[in-house]
């Protein structure tokens, strides 16, 4: 691949936005967040009317989170990817200060035995949610500048592993295992697309599962989810209530569904039906039909990510495409976590699912995430528009 110098003058823009967008991607993104507005409509009105006497409360406030996470993702797509390579040191920072400001009593809120979020007036900010973009970012930019140590230095391996690991360990501090790991998960799959060495990768692999296994062992609280997770009908009352009324959402659902609000399970028997569990009530209202269109919707913003990345790297892009890699890892595994946990195939996690569940952090960031992608697209296109053409297969990262 050809040598990248990071911080290059920005090219100018000489392309239409909108002409030079993945509008397909658009699209689909765009499918996402209004059947999302339908479901967080049908999840919460019952909710919301017995809690403020508003039954449209928690959809007029998801409507203007998503106005919010538009606007979000217009300011991502003007800025040029050039400006997120030269301050990931700064950003990385800004998430470690984010990760730290949340833990100081009186500073982070807590709820439900966790302080995960940063009340700012209106809207209370899960720092969980804009760490990982933070931290994507930074990883994007130190592989493009150790590209080539990383396949004889130990060093360029490990460093972003430990930026990582640092991020993790204040993220259970918290404490919010589900992100701990996905946020490594992330890492560790740039890292494999980087092109490590396969054995360094496996050794990682290794670890972190080391890692994950003792404190699920030695955490009273999380081997409780473990074990209600394989069992949930011995304690269908108790620890194996979410799952089990999840789970009865699910069954009721059939092929078709028993109708868009039709849900029983929403009506103060599951709880979280509009954020976590969204998936859940989703499948009881539109029934097999509706799973499948969601979950070929998320594959197919996944595939049109992953699709992305490699073509930018084709063209000289690398910054661009480590940085779609990451975006479409993190989507596809908080997508896949969130469906796992409501179907029973994964322990209890809170982690909402992109673009569907409730909650003005996840929009926004995910709307930030979102303009990210459609920006490598934009510089690709741009890219091809001047004439750079493809390097050949063994030029490849």
């Amino acid at each position: 691949m050809a040598d990248y110098v990071a911080g290059a003058p920005d090219r100018a823009a000489r392309l239409p936005l909108w002409p030079a967008l993945d509008q397909r991607l658009v699209v689909a993104l765009i499918a996402a967040a209004l059947l999302g507005l339908v479901m967080v409509a049908s999840t919460s009105t019952s909710v919301a009317e017995r809690a403020t006497g508003d039954p449209f409360y928690y959809l007029e406030r998801q409507a203007l989170f998503v106005v919010l996470a538009a606007g979000v993702a217009a300011a991502a797509l003007q800025a040029p990817l050039s400006l997120w390579e030269r301050n990931g040191p700064v950003l990385v920072l800004v998430a470690l200060g984010l990760l730290l400001l949340v833990l100081i009593p009186g500073v982070g809120q807590e709820v439900n035995d966790a302080r995960r979020w940063l009340p700012l007036g209106v809207l209370n900010v899960q720092v969980a949610e804009p760490v990982k973009v933070l931290v994507a970012i930074y990883v994007a930019g130190f592989l493009v500048r150790r590209q080539r140590q990383l396949h004889t230095s130990m060093w360029a391996f490990l460093a972003p592993v430990a930026v990582a690991a640092v991020c993790a360990f204040l993220l259970l501090c918290q404490p919010d295992f589900g992100t701990a790991a996905m946020l490594m998960a992330v890492v560790g799959g740039m890292l494999y697309l980087a092109g490590v060495p396969l054995w360094r990768f496996a050794a990682l692999v290794a670890v972190l599962a080391g890692v994950a296994a003792s404190l699920v062992l030695y955490s009273p609280y999380r081997w409780e989810r473990v074990t209600s997770f394989l069992d949930p009908w011995s304690a269908p009352f108790s620890t194996g209530f979410q799952l089990t009324q999840s789970l009865i959402a699910i069954g009721r659902g059939g092929w078709l569904g028993v109708g868009l609000g039709g849900s029983v399970q929403k009506l103060f028997y599951l709880p979280e039906a509009r954020t976590d569990f969204v998936f859940s009530i989703l499948a009881e209202e539109l029934g097999l039909l509706g799973v499948t269109a969601v979950v070929l919707l998320f594959a197919y913003i996944v595939w049109r990510a992953m699709a992305l990345g490699w073509r930018c790297h084709r063209h000289r892009l690398p910054f661009a495409g480590y940085l779609a890699w990451a975006l479409g890892l993190a989507l596809g595994l908080q997508a896949f976590i969130n469906m796992g946990v409501a179907t029973g195939l994964l322990p209890t996690k809170g982690l909402t699912l992109p673009l569907f569940s409730y909650g003005g952090s996840s929009a926004v960031v995910t709307g930030a995430m979102a303009g990210l992608l459609l920006r490598c697209g934009y510089e690709l296109a741009q890219a091809r528009a001047e004439g750079q053409r493809p390097v050949d297969t063994e030029e490849r990262p």
